[in-house]
């Protein structure tokens, strides 16, 4: 490569940059390539390579998957992308995570622990208002986390808590959080997306029904499985909120989807049909955003139910799944492989060392026959609402467990409902996890013996206190041990076969500008796109 190649490839590549159409990874890769160390391109980045400078006004129009006609106001209920994206804008959280996937206030202005992390301060923003004009209080953080324990809370949120003790409101605007051991991860803890602060009600339960909040945009009107509308609160306490106005629009089929972004229905989707990703990118009026996260496809099997008790059957299952196949032609390479535990490359304390596990039907046929197990047949449910190319996916899972001598029954349920009538409720299913901002936080959620989103019904007593342990342990050296050791127990004991970590791949027409980083933990700028991005 010439020296003027060089610079006419960098000239472009900071133009791209400024425009938001190549995230910060892809330009230090493209910078190295052109002959820079990464030093020279991370100062060229940051110093030289600027965002060009948010305005406000206009109704961006969002098309988002995976929403239903029984989705609800109330945060304990909180498992579609309806409910999570909408969340994001009419409430807000104490913390969030940032576009660079950093730990950053939200109501919260700074918080701080006892030196065993036993007990937590949060400061609150004293210019915090719900969009019915009441500010914001420690009454309502408090009713508000509230909402998720005791013994007769229905919240899917319920196992996060149980380590709080009580939590108190020392004034107006500060909560101080006692738990019964120490947790060094309580600040990230509170941008679960359960965790939204509704107003109090004076018994001390929160208003959830009326859709009151206190996010950067308000709710005009909407219906659940259809569509919303929102405009800006002007007593936002944040940064952001450019756009005038938003508009939601719940399109389950990929098709339709992409086709209201290409015809310019809408200004983004939340997610791309992978199957025509790089048509999508030829087009001039259309940025695709392709960011690796940690959120992970998982197949679940009840160990409680049969044939699944028996740890050679899920194994068999397991080992009967080609993966790098189903990447290459289901993912289209926007993924990376899974190995039966719940911890992606891009999270802290990922464990390297373990050993990946391949595509081997003859050891899981002996497993079968030592199970007696041969001839297994199983169904296993999906929908094309859990992401672009479940069902696919399925059918190409059940082909490769045929040299296992394995017949899956692929059952392809309704969009409509699918995680309130299938997930949790039939004994095989494949669905879609969110990213979680730490281990602790995942494994408490989904793989905790009494958690009620514990959807393989796995129960493993090392595990359980390998997380006791692990939640208050400071030295993070012993802390990383303690996480290698419960990955390996998940993917040798455990009833969740996870074939990979999916990328977030989402697109938004040209004149829709976000900044230089992306948050990676949900799909759209961490489902803030809304009030982080605006219109060139």
């Amino acid at each position: 490569m010439t020296k003027k190649t060089e610079s006419e490839l960098v000239d472009r590549l900071a133009a791209d940059a400024k425009a938001g159409r190549i995230s910060r990874r892809q330009f230090l890769q493209y910078t190295m390539v052109a002959g820079m160390s990464a030093s020279a391109g991370s100062l060229l980045w940051t110093s030289g390579v600027a965002a060009a400078v948010p305005k406000r006004g206009g109704t961006f129009r969002w098309g988002i998957h995976d929403g239903n006609t029984s989705d609800t106001h109330d945060p304990g209920t909180y498992v579609t992308r309806q409910m999570i994206f909408l969340a994001h804008q009419y409430r807000s959280y104490l913390t969030q995570i940032e576009p660079d996937n950093s730990l950053g206030p939200d109501l919260a202005l700074s918080w701080e622990a006892t030196p065993d992390a036993k007990q937590w301060t949060f400061k609150l923003n004293p210019n915090a208002s719900f969009h019915s004009g009441r500010p914001v209080t420690a009454e309502d953080v408090v009713a508000s986390l509230n909402h998720h324990r005791g013994e007769k809370t229905t919240s899917a949120a319920k196992s996060l808590l149980t380590d709080v003790k009580d939590i108190i409101a020392a004034d107006k605007h500060t909560i101080t959080v006692k738990l019964s051991g120490g947790n060094a991860d309580l600040p990230w803890l509170m941008t679960d997306y359960h965790l939204a602060i509704c107003p109090a009600k004076s018994d001390g339960t929160i208003d959830w029904k009326s859709g009151d909040g206190s996010g950067p945009y308000k709710i005009d009107s909407g219906k659940f499985g259809v569509s919303w509308n929102l405009s800006r609160h002007d007593g936002w306490h944040g940064k952001g909120a450019y756009f005038d106005a938003v508009e939601m629009v719940v399109l389950n089929d990929p098709n339709a989807r992409q086709t209201a972004l290409i015809t310019g229905d809408v200004d983004c989707v939340s997610q791309v049909d992978l199957k025509t990703l790089n048509l999508l990118k030829r087009n001039p009026n259309i940025q695709v955003d392709n960011v690796p996260s940690g959120a992970a496809i998982t197949m679940p099997m009840f160990c409680d139910t049969a044939p699944f008790n028996d740890v050679n059957v899920r194994n068999a299952l397991k080992l009967s799944m080609d993966r790098q196949e189903i990447i290459d032609k289901i993912a289209f390479g926007a993924a990376t492989m899974g190995n039966d535990f719940h911890l992606a490359p891009v999270q802290p304390y990922f464990p390297a060392d373990i050993p990946q596990r391949e595509y081997d039907p003859e050891k899981a046929k002996a497993l079968l026959k030592k199970a007696g197990a041969e001839g297994l047949s199983v169904s296993l449910s999906t929908a094309d609402s859990v992401f672009s190319g479940a069902v696919d996916m399925c059918v190409l899972y059940a082909e490769q467990a045929k040299k296992a001598g394995i017949n899956i029954n692929v059952v392809r349920e309704p969009n409509d409902g699918f995680y309130s009538d299938v997930w949790l409720k039939k004994p095989f299913t494949a669905v879609s996890w969110g990213a979680r901002p730490t281990p602790d936080v995942m494994f408490t959620l989904a793989y905790k013996h009494d958690a009620a989103w514990n959807e393989s019904h796995w129960k493993n007593e090392r595990f359980n206190e390998l997380l006791l342990q692990a939640k208050s342990e400071l030295n993070q050296e012993r802390r990383a041990e303690m996480y290698n050791e419960m990955c390996q127990l998940m993917r040798d004991d455990g009833g969740t076969l996870i074939p990979f970590f999916n990328n977030f791949v989402y697109a938004r027409n040209k004149k829709v500008m976000h900044g230089l980083e992306l948050a990676a933990n949900w799909a759209c700028d961490g489902a803030r796109a809304p009030s982080r991005w605006w219109f060139a």
